[in-house]
């Protein structure tokens, strides 16, 4: 009778620590694919930011500094392969973005071509889809990071290697603004 009992809490000690795993593992997964969810958002502001550019250079001739600089962000994206370069990366893009925005509203006839209106509203999608994945991220890594954390599924993450995630996060105050853009003044 004691080796059934014995063998009975072996076998739910057993499926506690699969069940357990299996959560963590599905976690993690959650958290890669969060993250790829942004990955995706800030591929697709890349990709529609050479039009962007294109359009507003004929324009802004004596701007050519901030064009250089969102090349070369666009270089430095396509070698970065962690959360925290990305995020930096993002933020001085956004800065970037700012500048060129701020320097549109003094085209008029830049805000009136329809090529600019058209990038500069998917361009407004965009970073709105971004601020969304960010969140995402953001609570996906959390719950994951909790379940690191709390017992007694710490002991399994800690026997089975399970490594905390960084969340996506401002790097300043300047970082923390969103990119404001507005053609309709």
């Amino acid at each position: 009778m004691i080796g059934w009992i014995i063998l009975a809490v072996v076998v739910v000690i057993i499926i506690a620590v699969i069940g357990m795993y299996n959560g963590l593992v599905q976690a993690r997964i959650k958290v890669d694919n969060a993250w790829s969810q942004i990955d995706v958002q800030l591929q697709r502001r890349f990709d529609l930011i050479p039009n962007f550019v294109e359009t507003v250079k004929g324009y802004m001739t004596h701007e050519s500094e901030t064009f250089d600089k969102i090349a070369e962000l666009r270089t430095a994206w396509a070698n970065t392969e962690n959360v925290a370069e990305k995020a930096t990366l993002d933020n001085e893009l956004s800065t970037a973005l700012k500048t060129i925005m701020a320097v549109s509203e003094s085209y008029p006839d830049l805000k009136a071509n329809q090529n600019f209106s058209e990038l500069s509203e998917e361009l407004r999608n965009t970073e709105n889809k971004i601020s969304f994945s960010r969140q995402f991220y953001n609570d996906t890594v959390t719950m994951y990071n909790t379940k690191l954390e709390v017992f007694p599924s710490n002991i399994i993450a800690g026997i089975f290697h399970f490594k905390a995630r960084d969340l996506f996060e401002a790097e300043n105050d300047e970082a923390r603004k969103n990119v404001k853009v507005d053609f309709s003044k």
